[in-house]
Formats: structure tokens, sequence, C-alpha cells
């Protein structure tokens, strides 16, 4: 095969039938049949348009949560050619579209990995944003015929998966770790190096709430319908208690996080599902009607359902934060929901038998 006229041969429409070319002994570009057909260079750009916030949104709802994909390959980005840069990304589409928002004016390629759906951080410690992805995907995008550089950068977040060595050894491709944050992407390719702060690892109050909805809307028809029926079957008060320990556990959760006690978010949730469920306890002893030992059992209902509760709902964010790791969770499961169940069984227990004895006329 011979090279297009005029066009660098080496340039991702250089050839003039495969659109590849490969790097030699000598250093020097060249088209190759051997990498023809291998697979297809995908376009994409910078812009954000309508269509992409609705996807973001409905993925920040959980709706269709693993729908939310782009096709895993490789992407051109403006009119890179064989020296520019090459980034690593998932294929959700939230993933994906931070890196190219950030890429406005820069020429480059985006190797995007099949990670499921699943954003890189979380990709990582599932294993999905990995090595053994990330080489099959230079191979399989035939990356080495495209770019005559031998250098990716991976999101620093997407470390934890990736064995760098590995990764090397196997393709020959370096890969270097980029800033956490994609808009600092183009002050890093402007250095060449990340700055201590764009290696830090913030998790700010917008961050931390944009996490809510998704947690909310998973258990939002099951609160409601435990909601309803507590209305009819224990009063209101237990009915606001129900829904104040969801929206304690999914919403409240995550904006106070940093500043609850406690390393185990498990632990913080059932501290803050205690001091939630206080003012509710503190209505039953004197409610018209209860003997006091009614009253009493009645008060402790909500003191071991709502943190229960509470810090159920708060271990749904071990993923999708930055600060627990993946054996301390898995440890903290075992440790602590057998006790959030003790409590929770115990609460209802405690709060039905009152209930019952008035059904039977006892009290």
């Amino acid at each position: 095969m011979t090279a297009a006229t005029g066009k660098n041969p080496c340039s991702p429409t250089g050839c003039s039938t495969c659109n590849t070319g490969i790097q030699n002994s000598s250093h020097q570009c060249s088209c190759s049949t051997d990498t023809c057909g291998k697979s297809e260079i995908l376009r994409t750009d910078s812009i954000i348009r309508q269509t992409d916030h609705l996807d973001h949104l409905l993925a920040r709802l959980g709706v269709n949560r693993m729908g939310h994909r782009v096709k895993p390959g490789i992407y051109r980005i403006g009119n890179p050619t064989e020296e520019s840069p090459v980034f690593a990304s998932a294929n959700y589409t939230l993933s994906f579209d931070a890196l190219r928002g950030s890429l406005a004016g820069i020429d480059g390629f985006i190797l995007v990995l099949d990670t499921k759906g699943i954003n890189v951080w979380c990709a990582a410690g599932k294993g999905t944003f990995g090595t053994d992805e990330l080489v099959n995907r230079i191979v399989s995008s035939g990356l080495a015929s495209v770019v005559c550089h031998r250098r990716i950068i991976v999101p620093q977040l997407g470390a934890p998966g990736i064995a760098s060595h590995e990764v090397q050894r196997r393709t020959g491709f370096r890969v270097d770790y980029g800033p956490v944050r994609a808009a600092d992407l183009p002050e890093y390719l402007s250095n060449a190096k990340a700055s201590p702060e764009m290696r830090r690892v913030s998790f700010p109050l917008h961050d931390r709430l944009v996490l809510a909805p998704v947690e909310l809307v998973h258990v939002a028809l099951p609160a409601i319908i435990i909601a309803t029926a507590l209305w009819f079957l224990a009063g209101q008060i237990a009915s606001i208690a129900a829904v104040a320990a969801v929206l304690t556990g999914t919403v409240v959760f995550p904006a106070l996080l940093p500043y609850l006690p406690t390393r185990d978010y498990s632990t913080k949730g059932l501290i803050l599902g205690g001091v939630v469920a206080i003012p509710f306890s503190f209505v039953y002893p004197g409610y018209p009607g209860l003997p006091g030992w009614a009253g009493i059992l009645s008060a402790l209902a909500p003191l071991l359902i709502i943190p229960a509760v509470t810090a159920y709902l708060a271990l749904n964010f071990t993923g999708s934060t930055p600060y627990p790791s993946r054996t301390g969770v898995k440890k903290e499961i075992f440790r602590y929901v057998p006790l959030m169940v003790i409590m929770a069984a115990s609460g209802v227990v405690l709060g039905i038998i009152p209930g019952l004895l008035r059904l039977a006329g006892v009290i």
C-alpha cells in the first residue's frame, strides 16, 4: 500500500485505504496492511448538547442506569495527527462527556474502554477499567498504527485498576496518569505535568449532593408504600418518621458526610439517624390513651428503626465517594449489616406490640 499523495503516511487520514500507519524500527511512520480493518476511528467533539444534558440528568436520576453508554473504541476529537495525545476513558456517558467537554481546541484521540457503563473510579475498583481491558482495547483498536508515540494518558482515579508496567510490557505504551479532574487537562498538557492541586481529590458539597437523586429515586417507591401503610396502621407520626429516615439516609447524609464523626459509613449513619430519631421518640411517652409502658416501647421503636435505615442507606455511598477503601467496605458490611437488621427488627416488634394490644382490647 502506498501513502496518499501529500499526506503524512502516519496520519490517521494518511493511508488511502485503511487510514492507519505504524512505526517501524527506525522510528519512522509508514502504512501497513497488517493493521487494516482492526477498528474504525469514530468521530466526536467537545460540544455538550441538550440531548447530552438530558442523558446526564436521567443518569443522575437512575433512569435506565446501565443504558448510559458510548461505544468502546477509539475516537478522534479535533484534527489529530500521529503525534496527538491519547486519553483513556470509560464508556459511561458522564465520564466520556466530561473528558471530551474539557478538550475544546485540543486535537487528540480518546480510547474508550468497555467498563459496562460504569464511571472510571468505580470501574477501576471493579476491575472493568483495568489492565486487561486497557491492553485489549489498545490492541483491538490498532492504536499503535494510529499514533507514532507510545504514551496514553489515564485518569488518576483509574490508577487502582491499571498496572502501568504490565501495560507497557504487553503493548509498548507508557501509562501517564493525568489529573483528577478532566477540566485540568488543558493546563496539564500545557505544563506536561500535574500540579499538586491537580492530584488532590476533593469532594465538595456540590459533588456530594449530585449523588443524592439516584439513591433517592431507587428507594422512593418502597418508601412511599411503607409511609402510606404506616399512615393508616400507626398514624401520621410513624409515616413522617419513615419519610424522615429515607431523606436522612439519601440526602442529609451525603451533605453532612465530611462532618460526621467516626470513619465507618455505618456508624456515621447510625449517629445521624439517632439524632433524627430523638424528636419522634419524645412524641410517644405522653401520647393520649397509651399506658406509660406502651409509650416507652413506642418511643424505643424510632430509636432503633430510623438509625438502622439511615445507616443502611448510607452504605450505598461507599461506592461513589473517595473516602472508603474496597476492603474496608467489605469489612464494614459484614460487621454492621447484621446489627442494622437486629435493630430494625427489634424496633418493628416494639412498635407493633402496642398496636396489637390495642386491637385486642388490652390497652
